[in-house]
């Protein structure tokens, strides 16, 4: 029986795409500069989060917190763009901090909070402790705990951060599922002996990106909303 439940947050719980869009967006008009750079910077610092994060999995780097990592692949991103030259220190902590202040999904608040009325619920993200505080003060987003990287001391989906994030949440893996959008992060989570739950976020990169290509059928869970996916899931529970 299920009796928890973690959650993938970026993506899956917010839009980052938009988010972070925006506020790239927002920058580049008070400095002058092309908007359709807003973009580029979003998909750029995003596609820099997995190879950082490899680094550390692999064991060439040592662990450090999501944040203090992606201060550092923006740097990466604006030279790529041409445009380091143009964003102090200070412009780069206030993009560094947008990642704070996503948005969540339509459907996201209010069926985290059926679901906590039903079992504990805690995030399970490869960022940091301190960044999913702020996140789910902004987003409205509430946690009974908070797991993930931090736990761990690594990243998703090395086994340790999910195996910990329910432990300390004190339920055995096959009492707990894991709820996300990412493939991956749910075949990883399965590997560990977790229930998975899946739901689309078709606009995650973008509401004109092509949709990516789920082979949903695997997973414990599936439905095309949050709202439906956490109705099966407390459903499951009762």
């Amino acid at each position: 029986m299920i009796k928890a439940a973690l959650f993938d947050v970026y993506g899956t719980c917010v839009d980052w795409h938009s988010g972070m869009r925006t506020a790239a967006e927002q920058m580049l008009t008070d400095k002058g500069l092309d908007i359709g750079l807003g973009r580029k910077i979003a998909e750029g610092w995003r596609r820099q989060y997995q190879p950082s994060m490899e680094r550390v999995r692999c064991g060439r780097d040592a662990y450090r917190p999501l944040d203090a990592i992606q201060i550092q692949t923006l740097d990466i991103v604006l030279d790529d763009l041409a445009i380091a030259h143009l964003f102090d220190a200070g412009d780069r902590a206030v993009l560094n901090a947008a990642w704070d202040a996503l948005p969540a999904w339509p459907d996201t608040t209010d069926a985290l909070r059926r679901l906590r009325t039903a079992m504990p619920i805690a995030a399970c993200s490869n960022g940091s402790k301190s960044m999913m505080a702020r996140l789910a003060a902004h987003a409205g987003l509430p946690w009974t705990m908070i797991g993930g990287a931090d736990l761990a001391q690594t990243f998703k989906p090395e086994p340790t951060v999910y195996l910990k994030s329910c432990a300390a949440l004190g339920f055995a893996p096959n009492e707990t599922v894991m709820v996300a959008c990412h493939d991956d992060d749910l075949d990883a989570a399965a590997a560990c002996g977790l229930a998975t739950a899946h739901v689309p976020r078709p606009a995650e990169w973008g509401a004109d990106a092509p949709p990516a290509a789920t082979d949903a059928g695997r997973f414990t869970f599936r439905a095309d909303t949050l709202t439906e996916l956490i109705d099966r899931i407390v459903r499951a529970a009762a």
